[in-house]
């Protein structure tokens, strides 16, 4: 432990779920199995967009980089996890929170921003159909997800340094199962109003910027759908959306409740965590495979190419 409050922290203990041996061998197991779901599904859509030539558009690029970020986002917080599950020490150094931190944010700004492009893409696809190959180029596709890694990186830089300048002295244990930064905020001596309020201004930037953009394209989707008078052009319209709009709705929603809540439990704060850091990247390959038959006729393709070639 510390030789006292004014000594700085150099490691840190993940209090993590419970104390229970038997019930953190079921979580174990449980996480495990969610985290591999996610890295297979994720894995299949990347490969299925490189190797299946007819899946090599601009939704499906986004797609595949929505997958790498879902990746990088469960693989920043999964090991850890698990590896503490099983510990007696569940210790992480300061760097080594720091580095999780860095690309847990990283992964979240990303995402954010690629989930208002992957918008853009479905309004002009339902509301510009002519230009759709103009304004969505693939040049212009390349520019779109730099941008969103670009904002991903910067947003990550700033949350980083501003947490990890403050001083930890009070505690090391954080009452979480990774670093975020209400649990890591509790344990500054330093006065955390500057961290916090430049939190709360990006955290602001990043959500109502992007939560504006979904929401302009699937305003001028709905009415550009509604102008048509097939109801099967209707719903054909409308069925290239509820992917997308279905992934944004549970990101958006869980994010929501962790950090807009005027209070919520400990408990509350890391069953969020857990299915949005786990449980949405492994349900995004299943909504995007489940609700599109060019995703599945891909994979179907792809394993039966395997089988004529063994």
């Amino acid at each position: 432990m510390l030789d006292g409050n004014l000594t700085e922290v150099t490691e840190f203990v993940l209090r993590g779920f419970t104390d229970s041996p038997q019930l953190r061998a079921f979580l174990f197991t449980l996480l495990l199995l969610i985290y591999t779901a996610g890295l297979v599904g994720n894995l299949t859509i990347i490969t299925l967009t490189r190797v299946d030539s007819r899946l090599q558009t601009p939704m499906y690029f986004f797609l595949c980089n929505l997958a790498l970020i879902d990746i990088t986002y469960s693989s920043a917080i999964a090991p850890k996890t698990l590896t503490n599950l099983l510990a007696k020490k569940k210790v992480i150094s300061r760097p080594g929170c720091a580095a999780q931190f860095f690309l847990h944010s990283f992964s979240i700004n990303a995402e954010v921003v690629l989930l208002a492009v992957m918008a853009y893409d479905r309004f002009v696809s339902v509301c510009n159909p002519l230009r759709y190959a103009l304004l969505v180029s693939r040049q212009q596709c390349c520019r779109l997800v730099c941008v969103s890694y670009l904002c991903g990186c910067i947003n990550s830089v700033a949350h980083t340094a501003s947490l990890f300048s403050l001083s930890f002295c009070r505690s090391r244990v954080i009452d979480h199962f990774f670093c975020d930064i209400p649990a890591l905020q509790q344990l500054s001596c330093s006065d955390t109003r500057f961290a916090h309020g430049l939190h709360v201004a990006l955290a602001a930037a990043a959500g109502s910027g992007t939560v504006g953009a979904v929401l302009i394209s699937y305003l001028c989707i709905i009415f550009a759908v509604l102008q048509i008078r097939a109801a099967q052009d209707r719903w054909k319209a409308f069925s290239t959306c509820a992917s997308h709009l279905s992934a944004v709705t549970l990101f958006y929603g869980t994010l929501f409740f962790i950090y807009l809540r005027p209070s919520s439990s400990a408990d509350q704060c890391k069953a969020a965590a857990v299915f949005y850091t786990l449980v949405i990247p492994a349900v995004n390959p299943l909504i995007y495979s489940l609700r599109n038959r060019e995703v599945k006729d891909a994979l179907m393709r792809v394993i039966l190419k395997a089988f004529v070639d063994r």
